[in-house]
């Protein structure tokens, strides 16, 4: 009797291993494109493949992402790009890495009065380079920048976004890097 729900939780396991990567980046868009904050911000995933490092989101004006002067929010901008270099890498580089967003910034360029899109690609040389310059355990931090396009394809922002990766068996050890606060040395 004890080996029936092993042998059940093995044949699950195979099985969700077996379809999962399938259906993975249609969840995923499902999921991201029915999350309230994103629906309420017009946000919405057009093309996401994790396996080509590729994910293009647009966002519509309308009356929820409007600031006071009636163009695109800035918090609305920059939320079409927040998790997906993220996400995209942690794709690649699978479970034996550790991906953290590390900081952002993001930079107005001219006010959005349409619909705008944000085209978001890592190359497959880049994930061979994170994988040469992280495996000595040291924390890999990489800059990424994207432009977010009106229907002109007009610049309106563009926001870059620093990851942190790590390979996990290092993640949990005392970081590599020295940091020296000036505020102490003053």
């Amino acid at each position: 009797m004890s080996l029936l729900p092993t042998n059940f939780e093995t044949l699950k396991r195979r099985a969700k291993q077996s379809i999962m990567p399938l259906l993975t980046p249609h969840l995923l868009k499902l999921r991201i494109n029915t999350y309230a904050p994103y629906v309420g911000a017009g946000i919405k995933i057009e093309h996401i493949s994790l396996d080509q490092g590729l994910c293009v989101v647009s966002m519509g004006l309308n009356s929820l992402n409007k600031n006071i002067v009636g163009t695109q929010f800035g918090g609305s901008l920059y939320s079409m790009v927040d998790p997906f270099y993220m996400l995209m890498l942690m794709h690649q580089l699978g479970s034996h890495y550790v991906v953290w967003d590390k900081s952002s910034h993001i930079d107005f360029v001219a006010p959005g009065h349409s619909k705008v899109t944000a085209r978001m690609k890592i190359p497959s040389a880049e994930i061979i380079t994170i994988q040469e310059l992280a495996k000595d355990g040291g924390a890999v931090f990489r800059d990424y920048s994207v432009d977010i396009v009106d229907e002109q394809q007009k610049v309106v922002a563009t926001v870059t976004k620093t990851l942190y990766i790590r390979l996990r068996k290092h993640s949990k050890s005392k970081d590599q890097s020295i940091r020296i606060d000036t505020a102490d040395s003053a």
